[in-house]
């Protein structure tokens, strides 16, 4: 994502405010002082995810204190990632899991993007979760009805993401519904061609034809569920649907 010209400054505040963070409760609690698993999301099964997820519970409150330059994109309606060009993604409500596992595989290059890799690589695994669970204030929750016809295709979606792209059977799965198009166009064509790299999605997506990417984007983008930070900045939640 590109940013604005005042946010280099604001990186340097993160990353200050979380090394003091870390050296007060490394300075409270010896037992929080240890090396970072090296194991990327790709190399784990979904109930080893969980495991390690279920580890770290996040403060919400930290995390909104980390998480203060993440608003300058993702807090924006409609900004764009310069090159290739589609709009940032949408993140309130979005699973704490599921977040920080992203944020842990842009660290390592798992997930490769210059920016997201400068801003994640010197997160701990406890600064993710606290992030993490900022984000996802209420979780979005799945609808009743959908809206719209499902295309086809999303019969390979629902099984791990639901109806409506909002009842994942696990947290570490994204939520979908609610989701810009565009973004969710130009994750399918990157686990289509390797670039970003998943076991599950990798399997999944072989057995989608390309031509059905834009129907199924539009089809989740259209259903309600997640918002963008600034939601959650000012009200702690998304308020889009209710």
């Amino acid at each position: 994502m590109k940013f604005r010209p005042t946010l280099a400054a604001f990186g340097l505040g993160i990353l200050a405010a979380a090394a003091a963070m870390n050296a007060s409760a490394q300075a409270t609690d010896p037992a929080t002082d240890g090396a970072a698993d090296q194991t990327t999301p790709a190399d784990l099964t979904a109930e080893e995810a969980a495991g390690e997820t279920d580890a770290l519970q996040g403060d919400a409150k930290r995390g909104e204190i980390l998480a203060y330059t993440c608003h300058g994109c993702h807090g924006v309606a409609n900004y764009k990632n310069a090159y290739p060009n589609y709009s940032v993604p949408k993140l309130g409500g979005q699973s704490a899991a599921y977040l920080a596992n992203a944020l842990k595989a842009y660290s390592s290059g798992e997930r490769p993007h210059q920016t997201m890799h400068s801003q994640a690589a010197s997160l701990s695994d406890q600064d993710r979760a606290d992030i993490a669970a900022y984000f996802q204030s209420e979780k979005v929750k799945p609808n009743t009805q959908v809206v719209g016809t499902p295309p086809p295709a999303t019969q390979t979606c629902v099984a791990c993401h639901g109806a409506d792209g909002a009842k994942t059977v696990l947290p570490e799965y994204p939520v979908l519904a609610g989701q810009y198009a565009d973004y969710i166009l130009h994750a399918l064509q990157d686990y289509k061609s390797g670039k970003r790299k998943n076991p599950i999605m990798g399997g999944v997506i072989g057995g989608v034809k390309e031509a059905e990417f834009k129907a199924l984007a539009q089809f989740f983008a259209q259903q309600p569920g997640l918002c963008g930070t600034e939601q959650i900045r000012k009200h702690g939640k998304c308020i889009d649907h209710e």
